[in-house]
Formats: structure tokens, C-alpha cells, sequence
């Protein structure tokens, strides 16, 4: 069964904060093999000019799967988790995430198109910080696989 089209513009309560740690951004860095003193050393990344240890770039995809959630979760949509597939992953950055920043991140069905008898799902999470400081835009897209005949 295809997902619901009237869930395109859809939008989702923000979640609950989340507070950046040094150590989680020191766990993330040492998983994507990132190396630099700046995901480390408060003082290297203070002498760069940041007030604290910065995040990898990838490191907001933690928050953007904990909103989409909400989204893959809704029974109304008609998603199988278990058929989804994923298809990619853009992030617009509008400043680093840092530690010590407690962030939001409110998500959105961007898109549904159906191609091929697969449904491709396109969700926006916007991160912020609880001020309302825009921090990052994750855009990922799903591939729900269709039933194979």
C-alpha cells in the first residue's frame, strides 16, 4: 500500500532538548574516524575561535533520526520500517554544533513520490537551539521498497 500523500507538509512537534557533550561528540569523532584537535581539545577549538568543541558535520544526523522517528512511526503514514531502504543524506550547516548547545529539532514530510512501485519518502528536520537559533537542516530521503509480486 502506498503512504498516505496527505502527510506531504506535514510537521511534528520539536522534540524534547537534547544537550550536546564533549564526550558524545569525542564518541561520534572516534566512530566516523575524525581526527581533528577541534572534536577534542576545548582549547584548539577555542583558539579557532569556537567557545567549545565542535560536532563532525555528520553528527546532526543523531538528532534528525530521533525526530524522523515521529514520522516513520506514525501508523496513519502506512510505512513498513522493515521494507525502508536508506537514500540519502544532505545537511545545510548554518553554524557547527558545539558542546554545551541544547537543541530542538522539529521534523517534516518534505515529499512522497511513488516510482517503480517504491515509495520515496523525504523528511526536513530542523535543529535549533531552545533559544530558536537555527543550527543545521537535515534532508534525508527513504526508499520504502515495494511488495515484491
Amino acid at each position: 500500500m502506498p503512504l498516505d500523500q496527505s502527510f506531504i507538509g506535514r510537521e511534528y512537534p520539536p522534540t524534547e532538548p537534547y544537550e550536546v557533550g564533549r564526550e558524545k561528540i569525542r564518541e561520534f569523532a572516534d566512530a566516523v574516524g575524525e581526527d581533528s584537535p577541534l572534536h577534542r581539545d576545548a582549547e584548539a577549538a577555542r583558539a579557532a575561535g569556537y567557545p567549545d568543541v565542535i560536532a563532525p558535520p555528520t553528527f546532526a544526523v543523531i538528532l534528525s533520526m530521533g525526530a524522523q522517528g515521529q514520522i516513520v512511526g506514525d501508523p496513519k503514514l502506512g510505512l513498513d520500517y522493515s521494507r525502508v531502504v536508506h537514500g540519502s543524506q544532505d545537511f545545510a550547516h548554518h553554524r557547527p554544533i558545539r558542546a554545551g548547545d541544547r537543541l530542538t529539532t522539529v521534523a517534516h514530510v518534505e515529499d512522497i513520490k511513488s516510482r517503480a512501485g517504491n515509495d520515496f519518502l523525504t523528511v526536513r528536520a530542523e535543529i535549533a537551539t531552545v533559544e530558536g537559533e537555527a543550527v543545521c537542516t537535515a534532508t534525508s530521503m527513504l526508499v520504502v521498497r515495494g511488495e515484491e509480486a
